[in-house]
């Protein structure tokens, strides 16, 4: 079922490599492991994605397809995969990772209002980008974790139950 539902939603990466902003690109889209749908390129893009989702910067698709391509996982589902970050879940994601960076340090809570513009940045981040990078780091470390095995325990059993189906009908055809 997850290959399935994977391969609905995959690029193409011809169609990917022609387009004219991935020239400089090109030479690197050429792995199957970077688009291909097997287990063992999606679970781990989903892991990365998920921890890349959680860290406390902007322009985690970019991040996540850079890291796709360093650690040669499949791209679309990495990237896809950081829009667990979202506008609508962005502050309390980022609220939560301050609270519990400031509890593990021992640090007292400051107000804290997330605010994605250059005045926030300087006046309040400056304050608490410590709590806030530890929390997000251990979510994140979390989020891929129970992701990773989440997905994999997901792709073994639905082959698991497929396989089966096939021994099944195999067995009835050989009987029949």
């Amino acid at each position: 079922m997850p290959r399935r539902v994977f391969k609905k939603f995959a690029f193409k990466r011809n169609h990917i490599a022609k387009q004219w902003f991935m020239l400089p690109f090109r030479h690197l889209l050429h792995d199957h492991r970077l688009w291909g749908v097997q287990r063992r390129w999606v679970v781990p893009a989903f892991a990365l994605g998920l921890f890349i989702a959680f860290m406390p910067v902007f322009g985690h698709t970019l991040a996540a397809v850079l890291l796709a391509l360093a650690f040669r996982v499949n791209i679309p589902v990495a990237a896809a995969a950081t829009w667990v970050s979202n506008p609508a879940t962005m502050v309390p994601m980022y609220y939560f990772e301050y609270q519990l960076g400031s509890a593990l340090l021992g640090w007292e809570l400051q107000p804290f209002a997330f605010e994605p513009s250059l005045d926030w940045l300087t006046h309040t981040f400056v304050n608490i980008w410590q709590p806030m990078l530890l929390g997000s780091v251990l979510l994140g470390v979390t989020a891929a974790i129970a992701g990773y095995a989440t997905l994999d325990i997901l792709w073994r059993s639905s082959l698991a139950k497929y396989k089966e189906r096939k021994r099944k009908d195999r067995r009835n055809k050989d009987s029949g």
